[in-house]
């Protein structure tokens, strides 16, 4: 088939509706074409192309006859995370830190106030937990908010994934001035080493 070259084809080029925000509807001629201007293109959003014998390839024409549901289209598109599996933190165990020169690192020992929570959890694997959380949450890290007989009837059903594997800490106003006092400490010592 010979085409015609005085013959143009009128493209007209408008944003689609129907279709999540980015994405354009052209028309040209008897075709219409779907583009989307995002860098990252939902693959099961692009039409697929028509299986004919020609040797152009031609997009499918897709034709809606009703609204698309919001609840679908939120729970596709809306920022989603990865879940987080439960007691992660125990595969950090057996991992410990070290020297340049391979000699471990000594444990640290947590603050009686801080608890571990959950199944046969040490200290080491709350401070991973802990320093995890803080570096990782944009909220914050306060601790498992259950009790203890609701994690014995069911740790994975009361469990915060997001927060550390230890218990609710309330930090009062002695606790402030103490850790103020070791700071005020250390700085004076540093100012005395800087000194000599």
């Amino acid at each position: 088939m010979q085409m015609n070259p005085n013959i143009t084809i009128e493209r007209k080029r408008v944003d689609c509706s129907a279709l999540p925000k980015g994405w354009q509807r052209e028309e040209a001629g008897i075709d219409v074409f779907y583009y989307s201007r995002a860098l990252r293109t939902d693959v099961s959003l692009v039409p697929p192309i028509r299986q004919t014998a020609s040797i152009f390839k031609q997009p499918v024409t897709v034709v809606r006859n009703h609204e698309p549901s919001k609840v679908k289209h939120d729970a596709k598109h809306g920022a989603q995370e990865k879940p987080k599996q439960m007691f992660w933190e125990k595969r950090l165990e057996r991992l410990r830190a070290c020297h340049d020169n391979g000699e471990e690192l000594d444990d640290i020992s947590l603050p009686k106030t801080i608890r571990t929570v959950g199944p046969n959890v040490n200290e080491q694997t709350v401070l991973q937990s802990v320093a995890t959380a803080l570096h990782m949450l944009n909220a914050g890290v306060h601790g498992q908010s259950c009790t203890k007989t609701e994690l014995s009837k069911n740790a994975i059903a009361f469990m915060n994934p997001e927060q550390p594997l230890m218990h609710a800490v309330i930090i009062s106003e002695d606790d402030i001035r103490k850790q103020e006092d070791r700071v005020g400490v250390a700085r004076r010592k540093l100012q005395e080493a800087l000194k000599i």
